[in-house]
């Protein structure tokens, strides 16, 4: 054994895309706090200089010419440490994802990466050049591999780095989170660690970034695949990894390895994460969003206090002649448990005067969805109007089950600026504010407990226009997330005319999904980035 074992400092940070001398200030800040910690050598998230992803902003000169700057910058400074980041590399006419390792002011090696992925959320063959070698490096006497992200998902770059003699194996990552996507980074690099006998050492991103959210939760894996350290969830953390020689092979030394959350808690700080860093990021001065005594919005609300604090959120109560006695009592009680900024402003009379100068386009006809959206719309205006007096962003409300059938109305409960439970299922949503309440009773219980109406027409419940929610939403994950026919999903043992049903509401209402509000990715696939479904279409779901 050695006497002094190899020691890396993991710097899991919240980046953010395009501030490129910002990032490099955060490289630096790591660098000097691993060298006072003793460290060899400091790791960088997977594109830390522009942050990730920095999607077309690659294509502008300016851009480039700050990343280079910057990577300049660190060669000066970052001079007491090794230090691998990663960066857009600009060469040859062309761009690579790769990772530096900066050495004694100089850049001593550069890997770029070898497998780009292209699926999902993924579209990094529109930016980058594949490279094709390994890139193996000797830091404190051993032999190390550099590799990004996606190197690892496939077998060939791991063999490669172990017959260019590397001992160990070093990922910088930026692998957004999805439910249960924790599990599955461990698992495969436990495939690939026991493949080629080295240790590996995972180093994520945090952070939000529009609709991806990056959970941390950085790892390391011992040469037989045993978890060995593992930083916390949904924060900034800094961890020294130790790899120390055993029988001439290098072993990590078991660390603090973070606890794994609940699916309900995983979920609800990916909300709580990816809203703060919207607002933040976007310099707003706080939220302002409709509480209509329903669970969604007191879920957002939840969500919004926990991520900003009360006093940067307020909450509108925006009764008409159908909201309930029970509906105004329990979005006043919620604000008033969460401590923030409430208003209630009825829009009956911005609804009678809207029926009034309509009555003779109207006349003849009964009335039908037109009258209630328009009372949507109503509340659309009046949210609108104090955010843009205040500065505030507005948040919608909006479910992912509402907004696969277009249970949503546009210019209405679909106008605002951040989305937060867009991806979230009516069945989650209820799963997420029963786990919000567990840590403290913020929902009134008569919220979660009475059945969902959206209180545009007299006695109205949202079984009216949909199959109940234990019934849809079943069916639209297996469609949206599996892409199943209606035959695989009827397979299942669900009424094929109700599948059929359920699947060309999803195709019928795509134009809607087109104009609302991003929201945070927190499942297999979500509506945005990683849904291109076409708005016109002769295609028939059968």
């Amino acid at each position: 054994m050695t006497a002094r074992p190899l020691r890396l400092l993991l710097a899991q940070r919240d980046l953010i895309v395009g501030d490129v001398d910002g990032n490099a200030s955060r490289v630096l800040e790591a660098a000097s706090a691993a060298a006072a910690a003793g460290a060899d050598l400091v790791l960088l998230p997977e594109l830390a200089l522009s942050g990730y992803p920095p999607e077309d902003l690659l294509f502008h000169s300016g851009f480039r010419r700050q990343v280079g700057t910057a990577v300049e910058r660190l060669r000066r400074e970052a001079s007491a440490i090794d230090l691998v980041f990663g960066y857009p590399e600009y060469a040859d006419g062309t761009i690579y994802n790769s990772a530096a390792l900066i050495r004694g002011g100089r850049v001593h090696a550069n890997h770029r990466k070898q497998v780009l992925p292209n699926y999902r959320v993924f579209d990094e063959k529109r930016y980058f050049v594949a490279g094709t070698l390994p890139t193996v490096v000797e830091v404190g006497g051993a032999p190390v591999a550099l590799l990004v992200c996606e190197d690892i998902w496939e077998r060939e770059p791991a063999r490669a780095a172990r017959a260019a003699g590397a001992e160990a194996l070093l990922v910088i990552n930026a692998s957004p989170y999805q439910l249960h996507k924790q599990r599955e980074r461990e698992r495969v690099a436990c495939e690939r660690v026991t493949e080629v006998g080295l240790p590996l050492v995972y180093l994520n991103l945090i952070g939000g970034q529009d609709e991806l959210v990056f959970d941390g939760n950085s790892f390391v894996l011992s040469a037989a695949g045993v978890l060995t350290q593992r930083l916390p969830a949904w924060t900034e953390a800094t961890a020294l990894v130790e790899l120390q020689r055993v029988g001439g092979r290098l072993e990590p030394v078991v660390g603090e390895i973070a606890a794994e959350l609940s699916e309900e808690g995983s979920v609800y700080q990916a909300l709580v994460l990816g809203v703060r860093d919207y607002v933040q990021k976007h310099r707003f001065p706080g939220v302002v969003m409709g509480l209509s005594g329903g669970v969604d919005s007191a879920l957002t609300l939840a969500i919004a206090v926990d991520a900003l604090g009360p006093e940067r959120v307020q909450a509108v109560m925006m009764p008409s002649r159908y909201t309930s006695q029970m509906s105004r009592e329990d979005a006043e009680a919620q604000a008033r448990n969460q401590g923030v900024r409430f208003s209630s402003i009825s829009i009956e009379g911005m609804f009678e005067a809207t029926l009034r100068e309509l009555a003779g386009e109207f006349a003849g006809r009964a009335a039908d969805t037109a009258e209630e959206n328009i009372q949507s719309r109503c509340r659309g205006v009046l949210l609108m109007g104090i955010s843009n007096k205040t500065g505030a962003m507005l948040l919608t409300t909006g479910n992912k089950s509402e907004m696969s059938v277009g249970y949503a109305t546009l210019y209405g409960d679909m106008a605002g600026g951040f989305a937060p439970i867009k991806d979230c299922s009516k069945l989650l949503v209820y799963r997420l504010a029963k786990y919000r309440n567990s840590r403290s009773a913020v929902i009134p219980a008569r919220v979660i407990e009475r059945p969902p109406t959206a209180e545009l027409r007299a006695d109205q419940k949202d079984t009216d226009s949909l199959p109940p929610y234990e019934i849809m939403d079943p069916i639209l994950e297996a469609f949206i997330e599996e892409d199943l026919s209606v035959d695989e999903i009827s397979a299942r043992g669900f009424d094929r005319a109700t599948v059929g049903r359920i699947l060309e509401m999803v195709k019928r209402n795509e134009y809607k999904r087109r104009q609302a509000p991003p929201g945070i990715r927190i499942s297999g696939r979500a509506f945005g980035r990683d849904w291109r479904y076409p708005i016109t279409s002769g295609y028939r779901t059968r």
